[in-house]
């Protein structure tokens, strides 16, 4: 099934409208495996997220439709139809089903889950986070944290003093210098050799890899792309050009849309408009950086829908109504698009945890030890 369907989908993809918008303007050589892997996920994304930022950009104009491959996840927990974001990303970070709320535990004794994070860099790879939430927020919590309630936000801080990640870049600094228990978090990530910034300016890190870093946009949740949040696709692209120094071995990159879900909870249109435009514009430099090398490997998903967005009443491609069903998550199937070595592993539908073991399975890992 899988060898009939991705020339099929390199077909659809070959004859999309015309665009403004391409990856490369000559033909990029993949190697055969890659060196680098960058999973993009847009909090609440599915498919009518994806439409809208499509028709609101411009047909031919957007990064998503830059991808030869093309195929869906099903997003359900172990527990739930619907999953939420703590659930959905440790599918995606540890490869296996777990109950709404948990962060990188498993059931029925919430065991803790070597993430990916944590093996790629046990092995010698460079790893980190770009965020448009605060570090203990569900998702990337669930790539370096182990709680059983994602609700624990200063335990989860905590747990970013366990694994020597090289940069994240995201809000959230309170947890780490402002805390009940008095602990400075921000002292201790200085003392094991870390620059800790606050800004959103990347002018004053360590960009030449000599050292790892945390770069506080904010102090609590940054702000919305309509307001004054710009910086997410720049530091996207710094993250890829500092881990490629950090690392002969190579490097694993989460960047996380995080505000599409909040968007969408709130049925808001125009901040989820502004959200897509925003994502779009962060997987443009990824795929970008990803084609100037050819060893790296681009996914880009959601971890689940939010709101049941449909469009309706459009008499133009861009002029359309978002209307929203709910304002809570459903179990629609969420896309994945992939670009680069060893793309054609994520063609067709399959379970989210596949996401995991399909990117190990591009990096011909075995398993952890």
């Amino acid at each position: 099934m899988r060898s009939k369907l991705l020339p099929l989908l390199l077909i659809f993809a070959g004859c999309s409208a015309p665009g403004k918008y391409s990856v490369s303007s000559t033909p990029v050589k993949f190697a055969e495996r890659p060196k680098n892997i960058i999973l993009l996920i847009g909090d609440g994304m599915a498919l009518s997220q994806v439409t809208a930022g499509i028709y609101w950009i411009g047909v031919g104009k957007t990064a998503f439709e830059q991808f030869p491959v093309v195929g869906f996840h099903k997003s359900h927990s172990c527990n739930d139809l619907v999953t939420d974001s703590a659930a959905g990303a440790t599918a995606f970070s540890c490869g296996q089903k777990t109950t709404n709320g948990t962060i990188a535990m498993l059931p029925p004794d919430n065991k803790p889950c070597t993430t990916i994070l944590e093996d790629l860099d046990h092995r010698g790879y460079a790893t980190g986070m770009v965020v448009s939430c605060s570090a203990p927020h569900a998702t990337p919590a669930s790539f370096i944290a182990h709680r059983e309630i994602r609700a624990f936000t200063e335990d989860i801080a905590l747990d970013y003093l366990k694994t020597p990640i090289d940069c994240f870049i995201g809000g959230g600094e309170h947890f780490f210098n402002d805390r009940p228990d008095h602990l400075n978090l921000e002292d201790s990530l200085k003392k094991r050799g870390y620059v800790v910034r606050r800004g959103t300016t990347m002018r004053n890190l360590p960009l030449d890899g000599s050292a790892p870093f945390m770069l506080f946009t904010a102090d609590r949740e940054p702000p919305t792309a309509s307001a004054s949040r710009h910086y997410l696709p720049d530091a996207a692209r710094t993250a890829c050009n500092f881990l490629q120094k950090r690392s002969d071995k190579g490097f694993f990159l989460m960047v996380e849309g995080s505000q599409i879900d909040w968007a969408c909870h709130a049925n808001d249109p125009d901040w989820l408009h502004a959200e897509m435009v925003d994502f779009d514009k962060t997987i443009k430099q990824v795929l970008e950086f990803a084609a100037s090398n050819g060893e790296t490997l681009v996914i880009v998903t959601g971890d689940h829908e939010c709101g049941g967005l449909s469009l309706t009443d459009g008499s133009t491609k861009r002029d359309f109504k978002p209307t929203f069903a709910s304002r809570l998550h459903t179990a629609t199937m969420v896309p994945v698009f992939a670009y680069g070595p060893q793309a054609a592993l994520f063609n067709g539908i399959f379970d989210n945890t596949e996401i995991y073991s399909k990117m190990r399975a591009a990096l011909d890992l075995q398993e952890y030890k």
